[in-house]
């Protein structure tokens, strides 16, 4: 297994829907999960260790772990099926006995930034969703999304979530990833839901990590 590192968020070229990009640690390789804003934005949260005045789901998440006398030890990005990613988080009680619970990666990968844990992805993942890394794109791509975020009002981003989640009922599955990697590659894995709304299906067209 290798262990990741949540190198950033960017943002669709195209969809404008956000992109989570791991990265391995010779830091050459990064794979890019296509997520939705709401989880866009509690990764982030959890990437700048951001204090919400009320906590947020995942913050909510982590309390009721500690009351429960539970920790996070990792969680384990382990398989893609039909360009869905499939995680684990792996528990351990106070008696140190271990159990896993299935979890979309972008929730797992929440609560690992928040509690400290280790993201490990399987190296047949690695080498089947890896990108190449471009460091100045990315580092425009994750302006672009601040300049996004900033931008947009809660009020807006309910809005915008709702109308994805339209959109993918009533849109044909979009096509693969990128243009140039289409034929050789097929669709991009997503974290688990349909569409732009992302959790599961290929990326839009042309899109840009």
């Amino acid at each position: 297994m290798v262990e990741m590192s949540v190198a950033g968020i960017a943002l669709d070229a195209a969809s404008r829907s956000p992109i989570v990009l791991l990265r391995d640690p010779s830091g050459r390789r990064q794979v890019p999960i296509w997520i939705d804003q709401a989880q866009a934005q509690n990764i982030m949260a959890g990437l700048t260790g951001q204090t919400p005045p009320r906590p947020l789901s995942h913050d909510l998440m982590v309390s009721l772990l500690e009351l429960g006398g539970l920790s996070l030890e990792r969680v384990v990005i382990n398989t893609i099926e039909e360009s869905t990613f499939r995680a684990v988080m792996r528990l351990s009680n106070a008696a140190g006995e271990s159990s896993e619970l299935d979890a979309r990666p972008s929730d797992a990968i929440a609560l690992a930034l928040r509690t400290g844990s280790g993201i490990w992805m399987l190296e047949e993942v690695v080498a089947d969703a890896s990108i190449a890394v471009d460091a100045e794109a990315d580092a425009e791509d994750q302006a672009d999304f601040r300049r996004f975020l900033d931008g947009t009002s809660p009020a807006e981003l309910i809005r915008n979530l709702g109308r994805a989640r339209q959109d993918a009922t009533l849109e044909p599955e979009a096509e693969p990833e990128a243009e140039a990697q289409a034929e050789a590659e097929g669709p991009a894995p997503g974290d688990g839901e349909p569409g732009p709304d992302p959790d599961g299906s290929p990326a839009p067209p042309d899109a840009a990590p």
